[in-house]
């Protein structure tokens, strides 16, 4: 019997009318582990063991298809809604329906009926239909059949599996390509039409692979296990089908739970609700185990990224899981959970632990169907799920704090920066002798008579008396090298990665790690703080002796340029910090040990020089500084360069920093900040204050922070530069976004589980480079979760990378190093890489 719909709301008030249960019924026989099918506005199921049931939820009402003499064992619906067809399988008939038939005979008094297109097939584990609804691939035992829908025939048999087949799928953008996974725990890729194996994979886990997703838009292959993990892969041309990383459903859950408790949000996820997270409880008791039981699209265009216009686009890459407990929302891009229903959390749901699972992948008003069979029993139900309302009560309430990198307000007479401001448009006063003399004295010329000529010698030089002479000699050539030098050209967006390796260079007589590296703003040169004390300056093109700055008694852990190019700040283990000059390499100002209680780790201009930004333990503090660049050969070892602390600032709960990062290019009031607790603190230094926190940022803490900052050669988009990139051992890169304070992608692929390796964002906004423990450097598109270009020739690990701002230039640096220097050329453009690997 149809049970009337109710509502059914959670343990807490706040999640009622998420889910409201639509249509009941028993059946005879039990709907477990068999493929159930939703459409746009239809679900159908077997209902007795061998009737088709078609519920409409337009007209919410039940329409029973009778033809098969077995147990129904899948179900599933055509591709095109006009007309809309459905398959049905059982051990004795394989039969399509056309929906709208049915209706019509239904309408005059006849009995529906549908076409064999198969008999004898044997137990049908999965159905679908090919992309223009003219071939339905059934699998069946360890082979799948491929049947003619217009000559009720069998086209080709694919076998190779050594288990039952489970799923199978067509690829949308290769009309010759299906995808299988079996019980043997592997998949496979066919050509269907010519009956071949294209590729087998290796076996991926020891449980079987249940279920089959394949992403048109990030051509992913999603994969499902019967243990609750999520295998992707990488289906772009090739990429040789590359796993680009595996998901634990259970950790996942229980790491999304964990981050809504420190956000606060406990009123949308109760205690009791989070207690069934914890699933081994005080009797030693566990849960269920997460089976995948159906993988589908999630249109979330509509609730996803409200806020960030910028991420808009890619809103809808997420999915739709179907577990035995509960549904998943899970994000393509990030992979991370956006939200999950847990059956048992709604305490009148009949069924609570699922044997089959299908979902709609479109939604209605914000709503969606999904259709339940029982585990134990014969019930089988379908619920409305307000996905709208499910997403906003389990989304972090942060959103929309106006947070942005670029500046869009005034600097504070309270702000810390607004002592470095009055300072720099501060004019210097003249003395009052100076003005005396200029009250006594009139601005008039030499002589002052009108009828007599004067000789000019008060008047304002002209600019001719200062123009370059042309004139001379052998003149020419340097003219135009300094010309070139210093012209701002637009960065070359049409020209390819390099790949190519052409020059190495080695940057020390002994295997030395080279531990930080930044190009100047210019591009034209890049400073490497190597382990052996040293800190080096080379040409972009790695051409000539490089300037060499000695005097720090430990490993320079951190190097920064000023805005002007004219000065160097480094920071090294042996606790001091330094500025340099970059024209005489000589030591300008020195902060020794005794001013710090732990050892610098991080040191940057800041505010367009006006600062200098440091991290110590677990504060970042910021000095006003002053460089004295008189000349004066008795007292030239004397320092005459001053600093003065303008404030500091500690991370929640005191814990140590292990990156930092701010804008020093334009005006910018944010400083990011990473603690060893695996927090992500943002600081607002025209409001004194921190302003956001993101708890558990990665599996272990990160060890540097990377912003888009953009170059003068390249316009970005204003959104653009909110965006930051993350790192840890073995946890990826991670991209977010500073107004949604969230992580928008996640890039996976390269092996990195011992060294802290390097990561650079690209001037142009468009690539990440990063590098690995496996001797290469790994470049990636925005656009992709996995890499694009490995850069190998290093032989040993890849511990930092770094872009040109003003050329398509990258530089790469090892644990024992060198330099190298890698080219391509497209439409006769040379590009050149400077790289880094170990010396012989």
């Amino acid at each position: 019997m149809e049970k009337p719909r109710d509502n059914f709301s959670g343990n807490d008030d706040c999640v009622s009318d998420i889910v409201i249960e639509e249509y009941l019924v028993e059946s005879k026989e039990s709907a477990s582990h068999v493929q159930l099918a939703c459409s746009k506005h239809y679900c159908a199921f077997p209902l007795n063991g061998n009737e088709l049931c078609i519920w409409n939820s337009k007209n919410p009402s039940s329409q029973l298809l009778r033809g098969h003499h077995q147990s129904i064992t899948a179900v599933t619906f055509g591709n095109k809604m006009n007309p809309l067809l459905i398959c049905s399988a059982s051990q004795d008939y394989v039969i399509m329906w056309n929906l709208d038939e049915c209706k019509e005979n239904v309408v005059q008094g006849l009995i529906p009926r549908g076409i064999v297109i198969g008999t004898l097939l044997g137990k049908v584990l999965c159905l679908r239909f090919s992309p223009d609804d003219q071939i339905v691939a059934v699998c069946a035992g360890n082979k799948i059949s491929m049947l003619d829908i217009e000559n009720q025939s069998i086209l080709v048999e694919l076998e190779g599996h050594l288990g039952r087949v489970t799923a199978v799928e067509f690829c949308t953008w290769q009309a010759n390509i299906v995808i299988s996974v079996s019980e043997d725990r592997s998949f496979k890729v066919w050509d269907h039409c010519k009956g071949s194996l294209i590729y087998s994979s290796s076996v991926l886990t020891a449980y079987p692979l249940l279920r089959l997703f394949i992403n048109e838009e990030l051509k992913q292959l999603v994969t499902g296990c019967a243990d609750g993990q999520l295998w992707i892969f990488s289906l772009i041309e090739g990429h040789h089908y590359r796993c680009v990383t595996r998901i634990d459903l259970r950790k996942k859950r229980d790491s999304f739970c964990t981050k809504k408790v420190k956000s606060g949000l406990c009123s949308q996820l109760e205690e009791s609700q989070l207690s069934s997270t914890n699933e081994v409880d005080k009797e030693g008791k566990t849960e269920v185990t997460f089976p995948v039981l159906t993988l589908e699209h999630c249109d979330l265009s509509l609730n996803l990224c409200s806020e960030c216009e910028f991420f808009s686009s890619e809103s809808t890459t997420c999915l739709w899981i179907g577990s035995s407990t509960g549904l998943f929302i899970f994000n393509l891009a990030n992979f991370e959970l956006e939200a999950f229903l847990h059956y048992k959390d709604f305490r009148s749901l009949s069924i609570k632990i699922a044997g089959s699972c299908a979902i709609m992948n479109k939604t209605i008003d914000h709503k969606v169907f999904c259709l339940l069979t029982s585990l134990f029993g014969n019930k089988i139900a379908i619920l409305k799920i307000d996905v709208a309302a499910l997403v906003s009560s389990q989304q972090c309430s942060d959103v929309g704090k106006n947070l942005s990198v670029l500046a869009s307000s005034c600097v504070l007479p309270t702000s810390p920066l607004y002592f470095g401001i009055v300072e720099k448009r501060s004019t210097k006063p003249a003395s009052k002798k100076q003005s005396a003399v200029w009250n006594i004295i009139k601005d008039q010329p030499l002589v002052f008579h009108n009828k007599v000529r004067s000789s000019g010698y008060a008047c304002a030089p002209h600019v001719t008396m200062f123009s370059l002479k042309t004139s001379m000699k052998n003149d020419s050539k340097r003219s135009s090298k300094c010309k070139n030098n210093y012209k701002c050209k637009e960065y070359p967006l049409e020209n390819s990665l390099p790949v190519k390796l052409s020059k190495q260079i080695a940057v020390a007589h002994k295997p030395t790690a080279v531990c930080c590296l930044q190009y100047s703003g210019d591009g034209q040169r890049l400073a490497c703080g190597l382990a052996n004390h040293l800190l080096l300056v080379f040409d972009a093109n790695l051409k000539g002796t490089p300037a060499v700055f000695s005097g720090h008694d430990g490993a320079v852990s951190s190097v920064g340029w000023s805005h002007d190019r004219k000065w160097l700040a480094s920071a090294s283990q042996d606790g001091t910090l330094r500025i340099w000059s970059v024209r005489s390499t000589e030591l300008t100002l020195f902060l020794g040990k005794g001013m710090f209680s732990k050892p610098i780790q991080f040191v940057q201009f800041y505010y367009i020089d006006s600062f200098i930004l440091l991290s110590s333990g677990p504060e970042f503090q910021l000095l006003k500084y002053h460089i004295d660049t008189c000349k004066d050969e008795i007292k030239r070892y004397k320092q005459k360069s001053k600093f003065k602390p303008v404030c500091r600032f500690s991370m929640t709960n005191a814990v140590e920093i292990t990156s930092l990062s701010a804008v020093n290019d334009f005006y910018s009031y944010i400083v990011f900040t990473a603690g060893r607790n695996r927090t992500l603190e943002i600081f607002d230094l025209n409001a004194g204050c921190s302003a956001a926190l993101i708890p558990d940022a990665h599996s272990r803490p990160v060890h540097q922070i990377c912003q888009n900052k953009g170059s003068p050669y390249m316009a970005q988009q204003s959104e653009a530069y909110n965006l930051f990139i993350t790192t840890a051992i073995g946890d990826g890169i991670k991209l977010w976004d500073l107004r949604t304070l969230r992580c928008e992608r996640r890039f996976e692929g390269h092996p990195n589980r011992c060294y802290p390796c390097g990561v650079s964002f690209g001037p142009c906004g468009q690539y990440i480079a990063r590098g690995a423990e496996d001797r290469s450097a790994y470049v990636y598109e925005m656009g992709s979760s996995t890499y694009s270009h490995k850069l190998a020739g290093h032989t040993d690990t890849v511990t930092g990378v770094a872009f040109n701002p003003s050329a398509p230039q990258i530089f790469r640096a090892g644990i024992q190093t060198s330099l190298a220097q890698a080219r391509s050329s497209l439409s006769h453009t040379l590009i050149r890489i400077p790289t880094c690997s170990q010396t012989s």
